[in-house]
């Protein structure tokens, strides 16, 4: 594939053991499933788009390396946010120190915390809000429906926030996907802010919730997807935890065990960036070998977990990818 560059090198002949050495591991076996001509899944939980990783995935979605995307509600809408109100943010480098006092002040600020970076609620959040308001109400007016990725695409292409673009566009990953129409499920939407403020209008009665369509027709479009995707396997990238990887990675034993398809593939390829421990239930820290049990990987599934903060190993693994 690609040449190798200094990056890449440096990684080969430094990241020997232990999650270093898994790193290099998954880099490979990913770049292994693409030669294969096999798809990818990237799954983005946490807050990876705050902590800037359309940078360098942005360019990972330009050039195929990735397939479909499955993202938090936060994901979805925070690389926007990136994309309209990067000078207001505030870096907070001492966040560990914060008394209760200094939180509530950083609130009566409009500034919304995550670990060390602050999102201004006025320029981020409300900037979008009345763009994207005209355009859930212009389909309910003509009796349409989409996702919440779509309507976000539609925002992004429409160029109404072109105004406020205060990074480089090719850094956003969410205008990279919507150029290319990616396919993007987003379980449990409705947690995030922008799931809150369409919430709060269909309380008001200016929008339907029907408007909106659900994670059930999320889990259906995906099972399509799947089925149609899965001839040379799909393989599976997990950045953190939580719904974002539990929801599409359970498209497999329903499609084999519910629906009866017993010729469904499992996934051909797992890897997990995780800082969660192996804990009693706890599905976030479970080892790989855990969804052999579920129906989700097979035996011979390559599988990696590295143990690690994966703002330092995504960027790391993607750069791989890119030949950096």
């Amino acid at each position: 594939m690609t040449t190798k560059g200094t990056i890449s090198n440096f990684i080969e002949s430094y990241f020997l053991h232990f999650n270093a050495a898994a790193l290099v591991d998954a880099a490979i076996g990913y770049e292994d499933q693409l030669k294969s001509g096999s798809k990818m899944l990237v799954s983005l939980a946490g807050a990876m788009s705050t902590a800037e990783l359309g940078k360098i995935f942005a360019e990972i979605i330009r050039q195929d390396k990735v397939h479909i995307i499955s993202c938090t509600g936060a994901n979805l809408e925070e690389d926007i946010m990136n994309l309209v109100a990067h000078t207001h943010y505030e870096r907070v480098p001492n966040y560990r120190d914060l008394t209760p006092q200094d939180e509530w002040d950083l609130l009566e600020r409009g500034l919304n915390r995550v670990t060390d970076t602050c999102i201004p609620e006025h320029e981020a959040f409300r900037r979008l809000q009345g763009h994207v308001f005209k355009i859930w109400k212009d389909a309910e007016n003509k009796g349409e429906r989409f996702f919440p990725h779509e309507y976000m695409y539609k925002m992004l292409l429409s160029g109404v926030l072109e105004e406020y673009y205060e990074i480089d566009l090719k850094d956003s990953w969410m205008y990279a996907a919507a150029e290319k129409n990616l396919p993007i499920v987003v379980p449990g939407w409705e947690d995030s802010t922008m799931g809150n403020i369409f919430a709060s209008y269909v309380l008001k009665g200016e929008l339907k919730a029907s408007t909106m369509k659900s994670g059930i027709e999320y889990m259906t479009f995906l099972a399509d997807w799947y089925t149609e995707n899965s001839e040379k396997g799909i393989g599976f990238f997990q950045i953190g935890g939580g719904i974002a990887g539990d929801f599409p990675i359970c498209v497999v034993p329903m499609l084999y065990q519910d629906m009866e398809r017993t010729n469904t593939p499992f996934w051909s390829y797992f890897c997990q960036i995780s800082d969660s421990t192996t804990s009693y239930g706890s599905y976030s820290g479970a080892v790989p070998n855990e969804k052999i049990t579920w129906g989700k990987l097979d035996i011979e599934t390559p599988k990696y977990i590295i143990e690690s903060d994966a703002t330092i190993v995504a960027p790391l693994i993607f750069a791989y990818l890119l030949g950096l």
